[in-house]
């Protein structure tokens, strides 16, 4: 088998109230699909009730870091478990986050734009669903000017929820222009693998994004944004394709907030399926 150096950088718990599964089993399917490590990246607390229905209370904090914890003393030796935190950008929040994230010590800050949550619904959404996309777009660069985030989620998930109008050369010179401003953070972005189990069945960002992700040097990192065990890991293979595809001879993961790199043929080499009986 070769050398294990591969990280799942996008993974839940229960306390999010969508996902099933103990981060000890999260790590058990890292380990047998043959990756290094696993980081935990449940979706953050957020003051005032903010989207309660799919994150843990501010009062459960605590409880997230013990859950990583014990996960990172069962697997040690054998699964690199580490702490990492999915966090809402929503304008308004910055110094909320940034205290929070200065609270523990996070491997990994996932930045997320959501626009199914009813608060960016109240704000945002309008009847024009093309026009949600481009405010969609623009959060998507301000979140990386933050500074906050070391690599934003799902960079394309708007068009899950405005299906209907989804036409990537519409939206493209929108595009272009928030990945110009990305660019300039160096903020990495994901290719994250659960979009084949979305509306638009095909990973987030899609494929001409990845590509104009790629000419502007962009890093990035892969995550299944696993809510469920089985999810870790999945797909990795055909995503490290699709990036040499796209242009990008490197993948990258984040430890201590720090970007490391590893080249994707080797990446690939490294993976091993799980074996089913």
């Amino acid at each position: 088998m070769s050398s294990r150096i591969l990280y799942e950088s996008h993974s839940h718990t229960p306390l999010c109230n969508h996902a099933i599964g103990e981060p000890g089993e999260y790590a058990a399917v890292a380990h047998a699909r043959g990756l290094l490590g696993l980081i935990v990246t449940c979706h953050n607390p957020m003051p005032d009730g903010f989207s309660h229905h799919v994150r843990m209370r501010e009062d459960q904090f605590g409880q997230y870091i013990d859950l990583v914890t014990r996960a990172a003393e069962q697997w040690r030796g054998r699964v690199d478990v580490r702490l990492g935190l999915e966090a809402d950008y929503f304008e308004g929040y910055e110094a909320y986050l940034e205290k929070q994230l200065g609270s523990a010590e996070f491997q990994f800050v996932l930045g997320s734009v959501h626009p199914q949550i009813p608060e960016f619904r109240q704000r945002y959404w309008q009847a024009d669903e093309r026009e949600v996309q481009r405010t969609y777009f623009e959060l998507l660069a301000k979140s990386a000017e933050t500074g906050l985030f070391d690599s934003l989620a799902h960079p394309d998930l708007v068009k899950n929820h405005t299906c209907s109008v989804w036409d990537p050369n519409a939206i493209l010179d929108d595009i272009r222009r928030a990945l110009d401003r990305i660019a300039v953070t160096g903020v990495a972005m994901e290719l994250n693998t659960s979009g084949l189990n979305k509306t638009i069945s095909e990973m987030n960002p899609f494929p001409v994004m990845l590509r104009e992700m790629a000419l502007r040097k962009i890093p990035v990192t892969l995550g299944a944004d696993a809510h469920q065990p089985d999810r870790v890991g999945a797909d990795f293979e055909t995503a490290l394709t699709l990036l040499a595809n796209s242009g990008f001879s490197h993948v990258s993961y984040f430890l201590e907030r720090k970007r490391n790199e590893v080249e994707i043929e080797i990446a690939i080499a490294s993976l091993v399926q799980l074996q089913t009986t």
